[in-house]
């Protein structure tokens, strides 16, 4: 039997990690075609000698000049993205930030089907990938937990539409936080998610909310739904990943263990399933969840991130760019945890109004939104 070439995009990321462990124990159904990865040279070249690739591509320019491997045939650059995922049978696309969303216009465009954790694809692509989607009708699998558990729920009810999306959310490690508390918070506290071991910047992104926010522009674009059918709901427990309420009012929800390879394992097997090393989900132990709604005076990053999902999505562009520059400025001590939000309010001020028309106009506006943030911000820094 023929086995299924993956070429996993962000190998050395959380996502990636994880899709290499659930591949690792898959390796008689599918081959690792192809690896990228930034700048973890030593993981990097790790993992090449472990799956052995025919192809690998390093992004960072200084980085993929010295980088040296057996075997394999080497790309560089964001272009070296493009080139890897061309001879795969599904992308997974884990790459950080807007860098993923060419590779994503690629493959839909060559039909080459993605398992998509890059938010940004969406987040910046708008109504723009949405409407490439269903020209092209490439095969899109959505691999974040909740987007997952959504798409899930919604396999076999194509002829229901859903009446609302019941997206969850942890709440982060200041959801019982008071709201002075939280103004005073470190970058050490924001590091510590209760459920979810993540990468730095979308650890900050849940202390804030603003990663909820940037789900629900992801949410509203994967299942081209209005922003006012998608509702928030914290649960700490990380249990249920997501649900979906019909017209009947009867409510369908995914629900598991809080572990990245259940999603993977799902889109990788997809349409089918398949026993995996994930734990096993004891209700016993669980004993209860706990559901609440979100506290928008204590993160108002969410509530910004809703403002900017109305309209076409050009509003995302703004919030998403203007959010990366200001958790980079709280990572420097350049401004405080609370300032976060205010760098995206400003940013959605200054830049209202301002739409793309293409793809290619996407990543100009992008740069012009992350040159305005540190041009107004970083002289703060030496204060």
């Amino acid at each position: 039997m023929r086995r299924k070439k993956i070429a996993v995009l962000g190998a050395t990321g959380s996502i990636g990690t994880s899709t290499l462990a659930v591949l690792r124990d898959l390796q008689e159904e599918y081959e690792v075609y192809a690896l990228s990865a930034h700048r973890n040279m030593a993981l990097f070249a790790e993992q090449i000698r472990e799956f052995a690739p025919k192809a690998a591509a390093v992004t960072d320019e200084q980085c993929a000049k010295d980088f040296r491997a057996e075997g394999v045939e080497l790309f560089a650059g964001e272009k070296g993205l493009i080139q890897i995922c061309d001879g795969a049978d599904l992308v997974i696309l884990g790459v950080v930030g807007v860098a993923g969303l060419p590779v994503f216009e690629h493959c839909l465009r060559s039909g080459i089907p993605v398992a998509l954790a890059t938010k940004e694809a969406m987040v910046y692509g708008g109504r723009l990938a949405r409407d490439l989607m269903e020209q092209t009708g490439t095969p899109v699998l959505p691999l974040d937990s909740e987007l997952s558990a959504i798409f899930q729920c919604l396999k076999g009810n194509e002829m229901c539409p859903p009446e609302e999306i019941l997206l969850t959310a942890s709440g982060g490690p200041f959801r019982t936080w008071p709201l002075e508390r939280i103004q005073q918070a470190t970058l050490e506290q924001a590091l510590r998610h209760p459920n979810w071991s993540m990468g730095a910047k979308i650890t900050i992104d849940s202390a804030t909310m603003a990663n909820k926010g940037l789900e629900i522009m992801e949410t509203r674009w994967m299942f081209d739904i209005a922003p006012e059918k998608i509702t928030v709901v914290v649960h700490p427990e990380s249990i249920v990943h997501s649900a979906v309420r019909f017209a009947d009012n009867s409510v369908m929800a995914q629900l598991g263990v809080p572990d990245m390879k259940l999603p993977i394992a799902y889109a990788l097997g997809h349409p089918g399933r398949r026993k995996n090393s994930v734990e096993k989900l004891d209700f016993f132990q669980i004993g209860a969840l706990h559901f609440e709604q979100p506290d928008l005076k204590k993160f108002p990053c969410l509530a910004l991130a809703m403002q900017a999902t109305r309209g076409d999505g050009s509003a995302q562009m703004i919030f998403n760019a203007s959010n990366d520059v200001a958790v980079e400025l709280f990572r420097t001590g350049a401004i405080t945890f609370w300032q976060i939000s205010e760098v995206i309010s400003q940013a959605m001020d200054h830049f209202a109004g301002v739409r793309a028309k293409s793809f290619d106009e996407i990543y100009g506006i992008n740069e012009r939104i992350k040159a305005y943030v540190r041009q107004r911000h970083l002289p703060q820094a030496g204060k």
